[in-house]
């Protein structure tokens, strides 16, 4: 009878491939990238490559060239996330042990989706009514359909009107 596999060495085998194809040796980036970034900033911004120089034959026996890492992030996080960039790479550097990262670019992008779509399911019909009775007058419908999903973005957000808001 066969022992029963964990999980972690069937998805390794299923999603590996994928990963090598984009620079990385291993999933693990991801799953230590809470650990990385910190939490906070880990839910705004996701590694997406990791691009190699290409190799050259080195004569004095050294070591790989580190290799840039591309993450993609939320707009508003992109230039803490490049004050941090330092740092980040020191920390994935001492994650792996050598240095793999020499460089971080970072790409602009949507990562938080998932969260936001369950935000929009809990928003007051009241409350999503006044955001699209505030945006009706826009006739350009590319900006109208931006700013009802700030609108509700800013809704989902707020604390609703008479509840107390948290302090942290």
């Amino acid at each position: 009878m066969a022992r029963p596999k964990p999980l972690a060495e069937l998805i390794d085998s299923c999603i590996g491939p994928a990963f090598a194809a984009q620079g990385f040796a291993s999933t693990d980036i991801l799953a230590a990238w809470p650990e990385i970034v910190g939490e906070r900033l880990a839910r705004y911004c996701r590694p997406a490559k990791l691009e190699w120089p290409r190799r050259r034959r080195a004569e004095d026996g050294s070591g790989p060239e580190p290799g840039t890492l591309i993450v993609r992030v939320e707009g508003v996080f992109a230039i803490e996330l490049q004050h941090l960039a330092p740092v980040v790479i020191q920390r994935i550097n001492a994650h792996y042990g050598w240095a793999c990262v020499g460089k971080i670019v970072l790409k602009q992008d949507r990562v938080g989706q998932r969260g936001a779509a369950s935000a929009t399911r809990g928003i007051d019909p009241a409350r999503r009514g006044e955001v699209a009775k505030a945006v009706s007058a826009i006739e350009d419908p590319g900006l109208r359909d931006a700013l009802d999903r700030l609108g509700i973005a800013t809704v989902a957000t707020a604390p609703a009107p008479g509840r107390p808001v948290k302090k942290t």
